[in-house]
């Protein structure tokens, strides 16, 4: 094959990707500015608790984002759970709540969500060496291979009770944010690089913190899985920030800032 053969073909394919992707740009401003059904907005209401707090200025935006989500994302009924339209609403809300108020690739990694209808055993690595699994009872789970798993019984008690902190539809949205450059190691992509200092040096300095706590049977805002890992605490984190906005901002000020710098959100004024 020629220069001139290579060129062209590279131009071919160009063309291709530039036209998928003003198809997709418009189909998605199409899709987030069609109105919610209104069977949709009651399902919101009653089963997200954080939606009663946004402010009214983004709640069209919120509308917007869930429906890109519901019309991109294969959700899956599993373990004998039948997909309905309470399901899919329920989570792609909560996930949209984490793509307000800046720009957003729609956790392009994901591909499909599974819904199991309770906590689910899979296997997993063994701490006794390699090779060896275990079974593990889990509540979801977040993959870089395009898929988010979630047990709906936790989902729907989580999201309409805001005063246990623990939500794990946010916990593992998070994760695909964290893992949007490729690795789970609690460090999203952040919009410019002069911030990734800043990150590391204050969620490095919280997440010893609560690894401390830990260690010593002291409680914190935080859930104690936080200090499983970086990638946990930022996923934990990202939890509290939403449902305990005002404790975490009274116990842990610098994270709460950072993470309000990164969410461009302000939970604390929702409440």
């Amino acid at each position: 094959m020629g220069i001139l053969s290579i060129i062209l073909f590279a131009a071919v394919i160009l063309a291709i990707f530039v036209i998928k992707r003003i198809k997709r740009n418009l189909k998605r401003r199409r899709l987030f500015h069609t109105p919610l059904p209104g069977k949709w907005l009651e399902i919101v209401k009653r089963n997200v608790a954080l939606y009663n707090y946004i402010p009214e200025t983004l709640k069209n935006e919120l509308a917007g984002h869930m429906q890109i989500i519901l019309a991109e994302k294969n959700f899956e009924g599993c373990g004998g759970l039948e997909m309905t339209d309470e399901i899919k609403v329920t989570v792609a809300a909560q996930a949209a709540i984490l793509l307000l108020n800046r720009k957003t690739k729609y956790f392009p990694v994901v591909d499909s969500i599974l819904v199991y209808p309770h906590t689910y055993v899979a296997n997993r690595p063994s701490e006794l060496g390699y090779n060896v699994t275990k079974e593990t009872a889990l509540l979801g789970e977040s993959s870089t291979s395009g898929t988010v798993v979630l047990a709906w019984d936790h989902v729907k008690q989580r999201t309409i009770d805001l005063s246990s902190g623990h939500n794990v539809v946010l916990h593992e949205f998070a994760h695909q944010l964290d893992q949007e450059d490729g690795r789970g190691d609690g460090v999203p992509v952040l919009d410019k690089w002069s911030s990734y200092a800043t990150w590391g040096r204050i969620l490095g300095k919280e997440y010893d913190l609560l690894c401390d706590e830990v260690k010593h049977h002291k409680k914190d805002v935080m859930d104690a899985y936080g200090a499983t890992n970086p990638a946990e605490f930022f996923a934990v984190a990202t939890e509290t920030f939403f449902d305990k906005a005002k404790a975490m901002k009274s116990k842990h000020p610098a994270l709460y800032e950072e993470l309000k710098e990164y969410y461009k959100l302000d939970p604390v004024k929702w409440f």
